[in-house]
């Protein structure tokens, strides 16, 4: 018998995944006042770490491995948390209250939290098993990358996404030749608007990277020390691959549990499934999102911080909902991308600021109000536009793109 099931006293809450949001629940049920017994149990065998650095400064080898960590052991220890790592839950046995780990191990639970996160969506060719194909989600991808990276002299990235592009302009910074291949056609299509995706065409090409819309990747073959590609009917080679299509919300703990999913854990806006026992938070989420209204899963730090203390009052009893403004951020060479809100699709949008000088931001209106904006090098109409999108201020597009007009004093009225 295991350590886990040997416990006596009352049953746990438990916490399945040991991310962003599974240390955040962890942490707001222990400020929350709940000084009961706590799992909190991972997949993968490291303390619970950052993600976004793994395609930024981590692979760039500008960040160390050990300020990944979101807190040291001795957190876990102070804050009484029982920490499994290496660990995967197999079931979940709901009737009894019940997690069952890959090993037998039987865990009940009072409460449980799933904070599964999601996995990269594998790229869908032939040759894409070939161990030079590579992808950025975990710690252990990254470490492989890079140092595949310091030997490599060209770099394919397949996915013009925000990972793709992060991982593009590390390797550019490192002198990689690198080609970006892009299926549809412009960059970050579903995230930024036309305008944006070609600012960021221009940017990485104005590094030397060779950006191929309207091109996805047929197939890898090996061609000696080197990967053959063939892809919209051109063959080069190159070193590595990078793919970066997406990913897939792990809900497959929950569905086989009989928890409702669609595109990923069904929640209400209190982070609450379709079991009362049962809450979820993070990117395996199909949540009810108040402030914009309509169900939506997000893949981002905001969300799987904000929603996270959601699920945790929940857990508590607590009466809290969801109504967030989502944002989300991403650094591509000394351009930093701030975005507010849920901007596409889009009825009118408006510049604000000088596109030539890499500072900038883009606003957009739907149904007349404001909806988001993006932000280039422009940090003061990012922390604006969030206060206006929480605050339901009533602002026009010609108020936006006249430089005069101060951000914050409207968002402060």
């Amino acid at each position: 018998m295991s350590n886990l099931e040997s416990k006596s006293d009352q049953a746990p809450f438990v916490v399945i995944g040991a991310g962003q949001a599974g240390l955040q629940i962890c942490d707001s049920l222990r400020k929350g006042g709940f000084d009961g017994r706590l799992v909190l149990i991972g997949e993968e065998p490291e303390l619970p770490y950052q993600r976004p650095p793994l395609s930024k400064k981590f692979l760039g080898g500008e960040l160390e491995e050990a300020r990944l960590a979101f807190r040291p052991a001795a957190f876990y220890e102070k804050n009484d948390i029982e920490i499994v790592t290496g660990t995967v839950a197999r079931s979940l046995e709901r009737d009894g209250r019940t997690v069952v780990l890959e090993d037998g191990t039987r865990v009940a639970y009072e409460r449980l939290a799933l904070a599964t996160g999601a996995r990269i969506r594998p790229l869908p060719c032939p040759g894409a098993e070939d161990e030079r194909v590579h992808y950025v989600r975990t710690l252990a991808d990254s470490r492989g990358l890079a140092a595949a990276l310091a030997d490599a002299a060209h770099l394919t990235v397949v996915g013009g996404g925000f990972i793709g592009l992060e991982v593009a302009a590390v390797a550019r910074g490192m002198g990689k030749d690198v080609v970006v291949l892009e299926a549809l056609d412009r960059l970050m299509a579903r995230a930024v608007s036309p305008r944006v995706s070609a600012f960021y065409a221009d940017l990485h090409r104005g590094h030397g990277v060779d950006i191929r819309l309207d091109t996805g990747v047929d197939t890898l073959e090996p061609t000696g020390r080197r990967l053959g590609v063939l892809a919209g009917g051109a063959h080069f080679e190159t070193d590595l691959v990078v793919a970066g299509i997406g990913v897939l919300p792990n809900v497959e703990l929950a569905s086989e549990a009989g928890l409702i999913c669609r595109n990923g854990i069904v929640v209400d806006a209190a982070a609450r499934t379709s079991d009362p026992a049962i809450v979820a938070a993070g990117d395996c989420t199909m949540h009810y999102n108040g402030f914009l209204e309509r169900e939506i899963r997000l893949e981002s730090v905001q969300n799987a911080v904000d929603q996270a203390k959601i699920a945790a009052a929940s857990m508590l009893g607590e009466t809290a909902e969801y109504v967030q403004v989502p944002w989300f951020w991403s650094d591509q060479y000394d351009v930093k991308l701030q975005m507010a809100g849920i901007g596409m699709p889009f009825e009118e949008a408006v510049v604000r600021g000088d596109m030539s000088a890499a500072a900038f931001s883009v606003f957009y209106f739907r149904d007349g109000r404001l909806a988001g904006a993006d932000s280039i090098n422009s940090p003061l109409d990012h922390m604006a536009c969030r206060k206006l999108l929480a605050q339901g201020t009533l602002v026009s597009a010609d108020q936006l793109a006249d430089k005069n007009t101060e951000l914050m004093k409207l968002a402060r009225a």
